[in-house]
């Protein structure tokens, strides 16, 4: 947003108008400045002159002779060929020797056998602007002739770029920008004085609102006698240097006003309203609006629009529509001036691409007491600059008043948040000075005013404290708080983080939102918490519109991209958040880790590569995980959806299940065109995160292991974690490893059994072990085996 210095000075008298000083207060108070333009003249020796008489060239059709009063003994005569001028219009001369934008100097030409001491000027040859089919023709009120009409200008200025931040409504004007400085210099505040006379007749215009939740405050009057033109020189200027394009008088007073206190405007040609009746609704279905643009609209049922007994003539808030625009045959307005629910006018800008200035305000939250204001300013200057006579009658429809917001203010709350003791009055008084109401005590019961509604918290009334006392008042130091670096949680995150990338995976990040055909296509039945994720109330686009419940699919992407991209073998991992329907107010979102890989086990250089990845891998990689955690995790043979059903695992932590690892369905990965064998994954970190890891110190033994093997005769369907289970909780104190290292099954065992074969390593810490030591120890875990297990010791 820009905004000139000299039109700040209207509302306050500043204490000083050094750029680089207001530059430093405005980026203090919030408002950052993103650039600074000086703006001047760029033109010497022009006058304001009176045309006397207007002769037709004597050698030329096309051309005049106009001879000016330029307040000298002598008039001054000049060849013109512009024909939007006539005898009493006052214009601009450049007299010899005057030197225009660009570096043109004016001398005396004769043109066409006539001499031409100078030229009348158009508003492009003194660089005022684009508008050069005819001469610049100056209002009544205009400076005397022959004065220097450089110093008529409101020049030199300075423009100041803002960028305001998006919970600041009341900084989108220069009003708000003016109040902000009078705050920080603690001075005084003003207005300017607002008059309108109502000599007509009462207006006819009747109004109805029929969603007071997206309009809660529509005010109209109507303006007659209108004579649509050019506005004043001086407000095509301001709205020129706020980057505006000047149109004519009415749309002009609408815009400079919008800028001028922050609240939108439009005007309406009331002839093109039918029945002179304003109806607020929402659009029907199948409604369509060809909005200021010439845009064809198909208008959504949330839209809200302002129209007629019948048709919409604009969407409100956003911008109005062409069959009731101000047009030059335009002699009746009808002024709106309204308060509109900031949510929908930002979704409605959205849904239609539109970005106007109107939108960036409301967007924010306009204040809903500025109606009265704007409307009577823009009015009272309709009146003064387009000739029009407001009627009576000023309509209003403000159904419920919005009540204002008040916010206790404990008294420590400052020193809390700050670091710093400011004195409960001169707290009080910053408030104060920004607009707020102020019942001194503990706690401060503070009155927020209408135009800030940002301000709910306490923490929200520290900030504007903090604003006027100076960021750079808060003293520098180290905070208090305990040490010992990462939290636990982080540590343990970054922990699987290394793990999955020692293993040799890669990580990569996806896209929260999904489609449901991703889901679908997981095979998940209809009874799984996984096949009805929460949909998205405005998504992106259609094929991203419910939350992920699984990481899978995603991962699953990145297998067919790197496929199709001549990247056979690849594995890949993801952590991060999953979604599910919460009886709250949001979805409930446990933190996931999943992973998939493809192909081969990447081999030496030299090599053609490893084995072809298995459910094997995915296993394995549980027992990695654990042990870069210290849990103790393990996994136990199932059946789920998604997965291969004889190549499956749960993964369990302290009896429950936290997550699956196998292969993936042959067609699940078809649906996600993944050709091979897939091997995946993917956990419930929220108990892993929150457990600390389980590790006791064991002073590493300097004597030789004993090493052996044991083979069990067992029925096919004993899982073998359980076999390994059973093994570590018999092999007594001086077991230091049990590893499962060979599956067997068919003659000389029985139909329905297999044998397995466990590796062990037994050490001491002081000794060497002995086999006669060993040999009980075998034996008992033989009965072990037999007993939970119908287990046989086959050898050993």
């Amino acid at each position: 947003m820009k905004v000139s210095l000299r039109w700040i000075q209207e509302f306050v008298d500043l204490p000083t108008t050094d750029v680089d000083e207001l530059e430093r207060v405005m980026s203090n108070l919030g408002l950052e400045v993103e650039g600074v333009e000086h703006v001047d003249t760029d033109f010497t020796g022009v006058v304001v002159g009176r045309v006397t008489e207007v002769a037709p060239h004597p050698n030329a059709d096309k051309l005049r002779v106009a001879t000016c009063d330029i307040g000298a003994d002598e008039p001054h005569t000049v060849v013109c060929g512009a024909w939007n001028f006539d005898e009493g219009a006052v214009v601009t001369v450049a007299l010899p020797g005057a030197v225009l934008p660009g570096g043109f100097e004016i001398g005396t030409r004769e043109i066409r056998g006539v001499p031409s001491p100078g030229m009348i000027c158009s508003e492009r040859e003194l660089g005022l602007g684009e508008d050069a089919d005819g001469i610049l023709v100056l209002d009544d009120d205009h400076p005397p002739l022959g004065a220097d009409f450089a110093d008529a200008l409101p020049y030199p200025d300075v423009v100041f770029d803002l960028s305001i931040t998006p919970n600041r409504p009341d900084a989108m004007s220069v009003h708000g920008v003016a109040r902000d400085l009078a705050a920080h210099y603690d001075i005084d505040l003003r207005r300017p004085e607002i008059t309108v006379e109502t000599p007509g007749a009462d207006t006819a215009i009747t109004v109805r609102v029929e969603d007071p939740e997206r309009c809660p405050r529509f005010t109209a009057r109507e303006i007659r006698d209108i004579e649509i033109g050019a506005a004043p020189l001086w407000m095509r200027l301001r709205l020129r240097d706020a980057g505006m394009r000047p149109i004519n008088n009415v749309v002009d007073i609408t815009n400079y006003v919008m800028l001028e206190y922050g609240q939108p405007l439009h005007a309406f040609d009331l002839d093109e309203v039918p029945d002179e009746t304003i109806v607020v609704r929402r659009a029907g279905k199948g409604e369509r609006l060809t909005t200021l643009d010439s845009v064809d609209r198909a208008l959504s049922t949330e839209d809200l629009v302002i129209a007629g007994p019948d048709e919409a003539l604009a969407l409100a808030g956003v911008m109005g529509g062409e069959t009731s625009e101000v047009s030059e045959e335009t002699s009746r307005i009808l002024l709106e001036v309204a308060h509109f629910s900031a949510p929908h006018v930002l979704l409605t800008g959205k849904r239609h691409a539109l970005r106007s200035e109107a939108v960036a305000r409301f967007e924010r939250g306009v204040d809903p007491e500025l109606p009265p204001l704007a409307s009577d300013r823009a009015a009272a200057l309709m009146a003064e600059y387009a000739g029009g006579t407001v009627a009576g009658g000023f309509v209003d429809e403000y159904p419920g008043e919005a009540e204002a917001t008040r916010v206790d203010l404990p008294a420590d709350e400052v020193t809390r948040l700050l670091g710093v003791e400011i004195d409960p009055d001169t707290i009080a008084g910053y408030l104060e000075r920004l607009g707020f109401t102020v019942e001194r005590g503990d706690p401060m019961r503070v009155t927020v005013p209408s135009y800030r509604p940002d301000v709910s918290r306490p923490a929200d009334l520290v900030e504007e404290v903090l604003r006027l006392h100076g960021f750079d008042a808060v003293p520098e130091r180290v905070p208090h708080g305990p040490g010992g670096g990462l939290p636990d949680a982080e540590a343990r995150r970054r922990a699987v983080r290394a793990a999955m990338v020692g293993a040799g995976y890669h990580e990569t990040m996806s896209y929260a939102f999904v489609g449901p055909g991703d889901v679908e296509a997981m095979g998940y039945p209809d009874d799984d918490v996984r096949a009805h994720p929460v949909g998205v109330r405005n998504p992106l686009n259609e094929e991203e519109g419910v939350l992920r419940t699984t990481l899978l699919p995603g991962l699953l992407r990145g297998l067919r991209v790197n496929q199709t991209r001549n990247n056979p073998d690849v594995a890949l991992f993801e952590m991060g958040r999953t979604f599910f329907a919460d009886a709250g107010p949001l979805p409930h979102q446990p933190e996931h880790l999943a992973f998939a890989t493809v192909g081969a086990v990447p081999g030496p250089a030299w090599s053609h590569g490893g084995e072809v990845r298995d459910w094997t891998d995915a296993t394995g990689l549980v027992a990695t995980l654990g042990e870069a955690l210290g849990l103790d995790l393990h996994v136990r043979q199932t059946s789920r959806p998604g997965f291969h059903p004889g190549r499956c695992a749960d993964v369990v932590l302290d009896g429950a299940v936290i997550g699956t690892v196998g292969e993936i369905h042959p067609r699940v990965a078809a649906r996600f065109d993944v050709t091979g064998r897939v091997a995946a994954g993917e956990l419930d970190l929220t108990s892993v995160l929150q457990r600390p890891p389980h590790r006791v110190f064991v002073t590493p033994s300097p004597y030789p292991p004993v090493v052996f093997d044991l083979a069990f005769d067992l029925p096919a369907e004993v899982p073998a974690a359980d076999l390994v289970r059973a093994v570590r909780d018999a092999g007594g104190e001086h077991l230091e490893r049990a590893v499962l290292f060979d599956v067997f099954t068919g003659p000389p065992l029985e139909q329905g059994r297999k044998s397995l074969g466990v590796r062990l390593t037994y050490r001491d810490p002081g000794r060497t072990l002995t086999d006669e030591e060993l040999g009980p120890v075998r034996d008992s875990i033989a009965a072990a085996v037999a007993d939970h297990l119908d287990g046989i010791l086959r050898s050993g």
